[in-house]
């Protein structure tokens, strides 16, 4: 049975890259002092053969080397493992540097020579938030039982279908960290369904049916009905998958005069990288008028890569790190880093799943611009919307 969050094991195991054995020797040494336990490897291919073998929590790398180069193997790596947390080391640093370590999803990117304690608090970040990564892939694996429909699938058809007839939307506050002021709500699919226990079951249904742009298109008719306040904005969630989906850049699309009030959570159950034409595809987005978020942030490899490709302009943490990070310095470190990182890209950060007032003071402490959760309200049968009244779009500023 999966406990509430990974256990204990450790400070981790990492691995370090480097073909200079001097600089790889020096890395290793500091965090085994630590009280990291370290593999080594002096070229990109031998780190490859050694994270094959599941050697590694997370990996430290020269970038210049001879043979694969850092970037080359990080593009290799995140081929096969959407988790494993990478971070680069490089000696001359540079804008391009910077921009390809980010966008092949690198964690972070440290100039040589980095201190040791800079090391070592960067390489804690990396563990953990693969562990988290991985943790949050199982507990999804274990809420997917779909023993009822095998060798049946004219009957998850069926499911589906009734499933979609009795989707509706409830509505929660997302508000100002600061002020408490509303600044928008979001939209969370529910369904009657008897078939389907969990909205999560019923999008894994609608995967593998070849169904997520009908079932994205239902959620955007019904959030096209939901009354909002002139001064608030919609968060709608999105499957990756749907950016495919050539109705959301069309007439046809039922938010398109909302655009404006819209801001779309991208969640990428897929790899976004899977998407033809991203960059493409999310300028004609927000040519639209609409906002783009990046979800879960914080779980993993996935909301960073989305962060990268994405170039959101709002950030939602995700609430595996928020929940209890009063009592968890791990997660204070986490969080702080990440509220710093949206700060310097002017990006407000929300965080969901805020629940006590302990954790509310501290996202406040550490930066979060907004919250959500049950502390600022619970998700609520939302109004329909009447026609006719008019829009404007709201600005989210920082530190509201």
């Amino acid at each position: 049975m999966l406990s509430q969050e990974p256990a204990a094991q450790g400070r981790g195991t990492v691995l370090v890259v480097d073909d200079d054995s001097d600089v790889r020797f020096v890395v290793a040494s500091g965090l085994r002092q630590a009280g990291f336990s370290v593999e080594e490897a002096e070229t990109g291919e031998v780190a490859l053969q050694k994270l094959s073998q599941g050697r590694a929590e997370a990996v430290i790398s020269d970038i210049s080397m001879p043979g694969l180069s850092g970037v080359e193997m990080l593009r290799l790596i995140r081929a096969r493992d959407l988790d494993i947390p990478v971070v680069l080391l490089t000696g001359r640093p540079s804008l391009e540097t910077a921009i390809e370590a980010v966008e092949g999803g690198a964690l972070r990117y440290l100039k040589k020579p980095a201190a040791v304690a800079e090391i070592t608090v960067a390489m804690d970040e990396a563990v953990r938030l693969g562990r988290l990564a991985r943790w949050r892939r199982e507990a999804l694996a274990l809420t997917r039982p779909f023993s009822q429909f095998v060798g049946d699938r004219a009957s998850m058809q069926l499911a589906f279908e009734e499933a979609l007839e009795g989707l509706w939307l409830a509505a929660q506050p997302i508000v100002g960290a600061k002020n408490g002021v509303i600044f928008g709500m979001e939209l969370l699919a529910r369904s009657i369904s008897t078939r389907f226990t969990s909205v999560n079951m019923l999008v894994e249904a609608a995967e593998k049916l070849d169904r997520v742009a009908e079932f994205g298109r239902r959620v955007r008719h019904l959030a096209a009905n939901v009354d909002v306040a002139p001064d608030h904005t919609l968060f709608v969630n999105m499957h990756s998958l749907e950016l495919d989906d050539e109705e959301l850049y069309s007439e046809q699309n039922p938010l398109r005069n909302l655009g404006c009030k819209v801001i779309l959570e991208v969640t990428e159950r897929h790899s976004i990288d899977l998407v033809k034409n991203l960059k493409e595809k999310i300028a004609l987005l927000r040519n639209m008028g609409f906002w783009i978020a990046v979800d879960d942030m914080g779980a993993g490899y996935a909301g960073l890569n989305s962060f990268a490709a994405l170039r959101p302009d709002i950030v939602k943490l995700d609430m595996s790190i928020v929940r209890g990070i009063d009592q968890d310095p791990y997660r204070r470190t986490l969080v702080r880093s990440m509220a710093a990182m949206c700060r310097d890209f002017g990006i407000p950060l929300v965080a969901e799943g805020v629940e006590t007032e302990a954790e509310k003071s501290v996202l406040v402490e550490l930066g979060c611009d907004f919250l959500q959760g049950f502390l600022c309200g619970a998700p609520k049968a939302p109004r329909i919307r009447s026609p006719g009244s008019p829009l404007r779009r709201p600005v989210p500023t920082a530190s509201a």
